[in-house]
């Protein structure tokens, strides 16, 4: 597949992701949960989705809709270090700014990241 081809599946994915994942954050925080494990679950619940979604459709040639523990314990990783650089950032726009400036910034932060993960997507987690 080429790399056109798999950058739009997984922008489009993507997209998906990110509702979720921001709808959920923002639920939860709403409801008195705490930016940071907000954030965590929010993302969590993207990821499961994702990492679906990109094994069967974005990454799936070479036999990568076969997922795998291998390939799963790759994406945990993966997934754990973006989690990581995102709660951070969320949880610093959350103290200079304020809850309803993070809910803005979230989008702007997982996007931010987007392009980073696909790469190590493409690369390390889906090769």
């Amino acid at each position: 597949m080429s790399l056109v081809r798999q950058g739009s599946a997984y922008l489009a994915i993507g997209i998906v992701q990110l509702l979720l994942d921001w709808l959920v954050f923002v639920a939860a925080t709403a409801l008195g949960m705490p930016v940071a494990p907000a954030n965590v679950i929010g993302r969590l619940a993207g990821m499961l989705l994702g990492f679906w979604l990109n094994g069967r459709y974005t990454f799936a040639e070479a036999g990568a809709h076969k997922l795998g523990w291998k390939r799963f314990a790759r994406f945990f990783g993966l997934w754990l270090l973006m989690t990581a650089a995102s709660t951070l950032l969320v949880s610093l726009v959350n103290h200079a700014l304020g809850l309803q400036y993070t809910w803005l910034a979230k989008p702007l932060v997982e996007g931010a990241l987007a392009f980073v993960s696909f790469l190590l997507m493409r690369y390390v987690v889906y090769r």
